[in-house]
């Protein structure tokens, strides 16, 4: 069942097209994330989706109300983690989950959503004295202060060592085991892949693709590169080459010093034909792997670009 419905949503600044014909369906539940390059128009639209921004043209729906009719139905159902997140700094953390839940007409335990954070040793310690990452986690903490039903995480993991970041990552885990709805938007690919029920690129204001990391992927291609290093250097591996050459499953060689590179639609049928020939002509194999395509893989097919911070 959808919760988000977003309908041709558009904007522009000027004669900048910010956000250019999105729409796309949340269900209950899902983590949805949003991923793009910088200027893409993730931030834009997620803010019309939160109602910071009134598009110029197109709908949002939110668990089948409206921003127009139901502004303030909608503010108590929702939570939002901004990019740059304002927190009291001469304030405890108990203390500014505290204040925000006074804005609400309900509200979750305190000590849950402390705990939920992992913050329950640092509760009484003034928001200044935190980490980066605990304060992330406590503006997350504040996102959840009205026990909302679905949630807008912006970039939560930026500028976070890689520690941090899977702490982030098991609360937005926990948050599904709990039922909530989380649309996030990441530059991380591999956050997008391991978090993601599924995933929308975005480029220039459109949608580019929109499905699971596994669909995507597939999608992209069935072959898989094949890495060989031989023991005998580069010698074997030219003998390798001319071998696997005439299997018509493989699309692409390629040669590097020792190491033999194999595009295989059939990877494991291709490896098993190459180690029995190896076996049969005493040739070492020093090192093996099967590279799998990665969501970086299909972002950079779908929009022609490197990834960029």
């Amino acid at each position: 069942m959808s919760i988000v419905q977003v309908k041709d949503l558009r904007k522009a600044y000027g004669s900048v097209i910010a956000v250019d014909g999105i729409s796309f369906e949340v269900e209950e539940g899902e983590i949805f994330t949003i991923i793009g390059p910088n200027g893409a128009g993730k931030t834009t639209t997620l803010e019309m989706i939160e109602g910071l921004q009134v598009p110029d043209q197109g709908t949002v729906e939110l668990n089948g109300m409206n921003w127009k009719q139901h502004d303030a139905q909608i503010k108590q159902i929702i939570g939002v983690q901004p990019q740059s997140s304002a927190l009291f700094d001469l304030l405890t953390v108990y203390e500014n989950i505290d204040v925000f839940q006074s804005f609400y007409s309900k509200s979750r335990n305190i000590t849950e959503i402390i705990d939920l954070i992992n913050l329950s040793d640092h509760q009484n310690k003034r928001v200044k004295t935190l980490s980066g990452g605990q304060k992330q986690r406590l503006a997350i903490g504040l996102a959840l202060a009205s026990d909302p039903d679905i949630l807008f995480l912006d970039e939560p993991t930026t500028g976070l060592d890689p520690q941090a970041r899977r702490h982030i990552w098991d609360i937005i885990l926990k948050l599904k085991e709990m039922g909530k709805t989380t649309i996030l938007t990441t530059h991380y690919m591999e956050e997008a892949e391991k978090l993601s029920d599924r995933v929308c690129i975005v480029d220039q204001g459109k949608i580019v693709a929109l499905d699971t990391s596994k669909n995507l992927i597939h999608r992209l291609t069935k072959e898989r590169e094949i890495q060989l290093l031989f023991v005998d250097g580069r010698e074997a591996a030219e003998r390798i080459l001319g071998l696997a050459g005439k299997f018509p499953a493989v699309t692409k060689l390629e040669i590097n010093g020792s190491h033999l590179h194999i595009w295989s639609l059939k990877p494991e049928e291709s490896l098993y034909k190459l180690f029995q020939y190896t076996s049969e002509n005493n040739m070492s194999v020093e090192q093996i792997s099967i590279k799998e395509m990665s969501l970086e893989d299909v972002f950079i097919a779908f929009t022609g670009k490197e990834w960029r911070d």
